[in-house]
């Protein structure tokens, strides 16, 4: 008779490949993306005209947030894969600066299109908190805000005794700190109504924009316009992060009774839900703009291009 049990050696080592997968199939993919962020960061710190562009500072913003992201979400997978095990003391912080970062997204995106919102309407008396010199007042409350949930949220996880902050050694996962129901409950409803102001915001400065580029005069209209599309872009960017938001519902969704077929399941969730909106988010909006791309090409390539300092472009 034929035996179907599995020796625990071939189990071993079909394990190891599927993980060499996975490394191959996320590497090459976060090298390009950080290339690309390092790229367009070089860019806009090497040129005056973007440092007084608030629209362009809050781009540079987003671009350092996004790879803090991919960094450490990255990181966490690939702890993830090995096994390996954190202490507290490392694992928190890790965790904080990933969910931060993954809070803090869809409020620069709001704040990028009230920007919009404020250059089409005040185009002369622009608010002093919406100018380049002061853009960090707008800025910094954002981020306040969101490191102050995630940290309130690690702060009162369950306590269990015994454990040590430098000693215990666990895996770095949100779900291993802390698995309160009621605060796990909290946490959603909490980011939900995040998604759906930010989502309100740019619901707000998309329809203002466009009942303004219907009454504007031609001298104007290319500029709403653009701010128009721009905003729409605003909006795909907030959907690209509602699939990142959804990437852990989708994975409890997913009930298979063979964990192997869990497993698989889990990293198709994570890679598409998680990692490829998050790589395509902010590579869309920088290189659509032909300002930031005249000047990445003449670093790259050499080329010869020439960009007039005063041009504006298209993000």
């Amino acid at each position: 008779m034929l035996n179907l049990t599995e020796h625990p050696g071939n189990m071993t080592s079909n394990r190891g490949l599927i993980v060499a997968l996975k490394i191959c199939v996320v590497t090459p993919m976060i090298c390009v993306f950080l290339y690309f962020i390092a790229l367009m960061l070089h860019t806009l710190a090497s040129h005056r005209q973007f440092w007084e562009s608030p629209r362009y500072l809050l781009f540079g913003y987003m671009l350092i947030n996004d790879a803090l992201l991919m960094v450490c979400s990255v990181l966490l997978f690939l702890f993830f894969l090995a096994e390996l095990r954190l202490s507290i003391s490392l694992c928190v912080p890790l965790l904080i600066v990933s969910t931060t970062t993954f809070l803090n997204t869809p409020l620069i995106l709001a704040t990028m299109s009230l920007e919009r919102y404020v250059a089409i309407f005040y185009p002369l008396h622009r608010p002093s908190a919406w100018r380049a010199d002061r853009i960090w007042a707008v800025v910094l409350p954002s981020l306040l805000l969101s490191f102050i949930l995630p940290t309130a949220d690690f702060g009162m996880g369950r306590q269990y005794p015994g454990t040590s902050a430098f000693t215990t050694l666990v895996h770095c996962k949100t779900s291993a700190l802390n698995s309160s129901r009621l605060q796990v409950l909290v946490k959603v409803s909490l980011y939900g109504f995040l998604f759906m102001a930010v989502a309100l915001v740019i619901l707000f400065t998309y329809v203002r924009i466009l009942l303004e580029a219907r009454k504007v005069r031609r001298d104007r209209a290319s500029s709403v316009g653009k701010a128009l599309r721009t905003v729409l872009l605003h909006g795909l960017q907030l959907l690209l992060c509602l699939m990142a938001f959804m990437q852990p519902m989708t994975e409890h969704a997913i009930v298979l009774p063979v964990r192997w077929l869990r497993e698989q399941m889990s990293f198709l969730s994570y890679y598409f839900f998680a990692l490829l909106p998050r790589f395509l988010s902010p590579l869309i909006y920088g290189l659509r703009d032909e300002i930031l791309m005249a000047h990445m090409r003449r670093a790259v390539l050499c080329c010869s291009t020439k960009v007039i300092p005063g041009a504006t472009g298209k993000l």
